[in-house]
């Protein structure tokens, strides 16, 4: 359950430790997840994912970038898997190396949905129905490339698909990740179901709202079962239209959605800054249990900083995640707590492969 109650007047510090699920968190700093495309073309994490993940070991929680769940679920080149035996072993090494230096770390699952490209995946896109991004395209092995049209998935088909997150959590937990995150936001798969421009279909997968988060809640209740539901969150980005995902209802979509969820007992949902500050509070309080804030518009002008952060603090979130901040700073929890200043990451090597850009950071230097 969340750490706030109806009658508390002050906010938890960023530095307080905090439970999330079984693990006691030293400090309410969540490593949001980054797309890093670091892994091989066997979709396997390498010793240099190992020491980029254990450099940021000090955050309260590290959710890693983005999982693909089978091979039809990869979005781009040089993307981690967890649907092979190899592809696990590999994550071993990254589990490992967090531990050692005190940290926690969750795995986030994320099937691409119709934001991929045969060219990648050697497959057709799947999707909740045959309609492409508008004005999109997506990085494939020879370049960008227009996101084709996807082929929609059969009532049976989109089940299964629902079940790919639980078979990625059993293998996350065996390779040592603490818990798995599932990629409901930025309009990949989940987010594709909930939207009403990606999902046109008239079966119990679409059309009203409750038809609309029941891929959702199937991905979450079969994780749930398969890992314990205290190893498991979501993350949403309520209105966001990522890869034109866009969604009506806003408000009704994600508190029923959020309704659904809740009797599961997960360990926490992850929101985004996405929409209305007003719907987002809406939002906290339609939510029981931990609630992670990013405070920051996903690639938006601005990142997460130490003010947004206590304003959602303020506002009852629990926990508050950083993307961009932890690229170029292994160290951001300390510069936070020390009011240290930041250094800034190089956009153009955040998915240039090799080390420049990623393991170049260094810690502040008094």
């Amino acid at each position: 359950m969340s750490n706030r109650t109806a009658t508390a007047t002050l906010a938890p510090s960023l530095f307080e430790s905090a439970a999330l699920g079984g693990l006691r968190m030293p400090n309410r700093i969540v490593m949001a997840p980054m797309t890093r495309v670091r892994s091989n073309a066997a979709g396997l994490a390498t010793a240099s994912m190992a020491a980029y993940y254990a450099q940021r070991a000090s955050a309260g929680l590290i959710v890693s970038e983005g999982i693909q769940p089978n091979r039809v679920g990869q979005s781009n080149p040089f993307t981690p898997g967890l649907h092979t035996d190899e592809q696990t072993d590999s994550w071993r090494q990254v589990t490992s190396a967090v531990h050692t230096n005190g940290g926690r770390i969750f795995a986030q699952i994320m099937h691409g949905g119709r934001i991929s490209h045969p060219d990648t995946t050697g497959l057709q896109a799947v999707g909740p129905s045959a309609v492409a991004a508008r004005d999109a395209s997506v990085f494939t092995p020879s370049g960008p490339q227009p996101v084709p049209v996807p082929r929609a998935l059969t009532t049976e088909e989109a089940g299964n698909e629902a079940l790919s997150y639980a078979r990625a959590a059993e293998r996350a937990v065996a390779a040592g990740f603490d818990g798995v995150e599932l990629h409901g936001a930025n309009g990949y798969l989940i987010g594709q179901f909930l939207s009403t421009s990606a999902n046109l279909r008239t079966d119990g997968y679409g059309g009203s709202i409750a038809g609309r988060i029941r891929f959702a809640v199937e991905a979450a209740t079969a994780t749930a079962a398969a890992i314990g539901p205290d190893r498991v969150g979501i993350r949403i980005s309520p209105g966001a239209g990522l890869w034109d995902a866009v969604e009506t209802e806003v408000p009704e979509l994600y508190g029923a959605l959020l309704a659904a969820l809740a009797p599961l007992g997960l360990a926490y949902v992850h929101l985004e800054a996405t929409t209305d500050e007003q719907t987002l509070v809406g939002l906290r309080s339609a939510w029981p249990g931990t609630l992670i804030v990013n405070p920051a518009f996903p690639m938006g002008p601005e990142p997460a900083d130490r003010k947004g952060a206590d304003h959602w603090l303020d506002l009852g979130a629990d926990l508050i995640s950083f993307g961009r901040a932890f690229l170029a700073n292994p160290d951001l929890v300390e510069r936070l707590r020390a009011d240290l200043p930041l250094d800034e990451a190089d956009p153009a090597v955040y998915y240039e492969g090799g080390d420049d850009g990623y393991l170049t950071y260094r810690p502040y230097r008094y």
